[in-house]
C-alpha cells in the first residue's frame, strides 16, 4: 500500500501537535503562548554582549530599578498586596504602570495570586509556587503552565478592592501596552542596542529576581522567625530583588513595609519608601509590631504564629 508523503507528513505533524498539547509538568499542561513569550525574551537577551554601549547599560539600570523596585517590590507587593503604607492615588496608578513594565501581568492578577500564596504557602499541590513541588517548578514551571482556577473568580476573591477600582481594572487589561510603548521609544532613541538592554535583558533579570523569591528564598538561607512555612532570608536574593530576599522576615510580619530587620539586611525598596515618607508622599507606614523580637527563633519559648492577630490588625 502506497502512502502519500504529504499525508504522512500531515499525520506526523498532527501527532507532534497532539503530544505537545498534552505535555505536562507536575500534572499541569504547558501554556505554549507563555513558553514562547519567555523563550523569546531570553533569546533576545543573548544579543546583549553584541549590542553593548554605556548608554544602553544606563537605560538597563534605570528601567531595572523602575520596573523591579518601584513597580513590583514597592507597588505590586508592599503597597497593593499588603497595604504596608499609603501613597496618593495618582501616584499609585503611575507606579502600577511601572509594575506593568516588569512583564509579570496586571496588578490585580499579581496581587490575587500573591495573596493566595500567603494563604496556602508551601502546601504541595495548593501553593502555586512552592519548592516542595520542585525547585524549578517554583522558579518558573508554574508560570509556563496553565492554571486550574478561573482567573476572574480568583481576582474577585483575593483582590476585591482592586477589582472595584475602575482605573486598576483598566491598567490590568492593558498591562502589556507599557512595555510595547517603551520598546518602540527605545528603538527610536537608541536603536536595537537600547531595545536589547532596556527590554530583553532587563526583563530576564527582573523576572528571575522575582522568581528567585519564590524558589531560592524558600530553599536557601537562614530563618529568623518561626513561621509555619519554609520561607528563608537569602542575602543574594535580597540584593537582586531590591530587598525582597529577606523573605522569612516578610512572611513573619507580612504587612510591614520594611523587610530587612537587621543592619546588614540591605532593603533598597525600604529606603525608597522612606524617601517618599520624607517627601510627605508615603503615609500610614506599618512596621514591626511592638515586642516582635520576642518571636525570633533564638527565643524559642514563643512563636511568631501567635502573632497572627497583630499582623492583620
Amino acid at each position: 500500500m502506497l502512502v502519500c508523503p504529504l499525508a504522512l507528513r500531515s499525520d506526523l505533524l498532527a501527532g507532534a501537535k497532539e503530544r505537545a498539547l498534552t505535555l505536562t509538568w507536575n500534572g499541569k499542561r504547558f501554556d505554549w503562548l507563555n513558553v514562547g513569550y519567555f523563550a523569546a525574551i531570553h533569546a533576545g537577551a543573548l544579543l546583549a554582549p553584541f549590542t553593548f554601549s554605556w548608554s544602553a547599560l544606563g537605560v538597563f539600570l534605570f528601567l531595572y530599578w523602575l520596573s523591579a523596585s518601584v513597580g513590583i517590590c514597592l507597588t505590586y507587593h508592599r503597597l497593593l498586596t499588603h497595604r504596608g503604607f499609603r501613597i496618593p492615588k495618582p501616584l499609585e496608578y503611575l507606579f502600577t504602570i511601572c509594575g506593568n513594565l516588569a512583564s509579570e501581568g496586571g496588578a490585580i492578577s499579581w496581587v490575587g495570586m500573591h495573596r493566595m500564596h500567603h494563604t496556602l504557602s508551601d502546601r504541595p499541590g495548593k501553593d502555586l509556587h512552592t519548592p516542595k513541588d520542585g525547585f524549578w517548578w517554583s522558579h518558573l514551571g508554574w508560570i509556563v503552565c496553565t492554571f486550574e482556577f478561573d482567573r476572574r473568580e480568583m481576582e474577585a476573591r483575593y483582590a476585591p478592592e482592586l477589582v472595584a477600582d475602575p482605573v486598576h481594572r483598566l491598567l490590568n487589561r492593558i498591562h502589556v501596552l507599557p512595555n510595547i510603548l517603551v520598546g518602540l521609544a527605545l528603538y527610536a532613541w537608541g536603536g536595537w542596542s537600547f531595545v536589547v538592554w532596556g527590554v530583553f535583558l532587563r526583563l530576564v533579570v527582573v523576572l528571575h529576581g522575582t522568581w528567585f523569591v519564590n524558589s531560592a528564598a524558600h530553599t536557601f538561607g537562614y530563618r529568623t522567625y518561626d513561621t509555619p512555612e519554609g520561607s528563608t532570608n537569602c542575602w543574594w536574593v535580597g540584593l537582586v530583588a531590591w530587598g525582597e530576599g529577606w523573605h522569612n522576615n516578610h512572611h513573619a510580619f507580612q504587612r510591614s513595609a520594611r523587610h530587612g530587620h537587621e543592619w546588614w539586611e540591605v532593603d533598597a525598596t525600604w529606603a525608597l519608601i522612606r524617601g517618599l515618607q520624607a517627601l510627605g508622599l508615603a503615609t500610614d507606614l506599618h512596621l514591626l509590631p511592638k515586642g516582635a523580637e520576642r518571636f525570633r527563633l533564638d527565643r524559642p519559648a514563643e512563636s511568631v504564629r501567635a502573632l497572627t492577630a497583630d499582623l492583620e490588625a
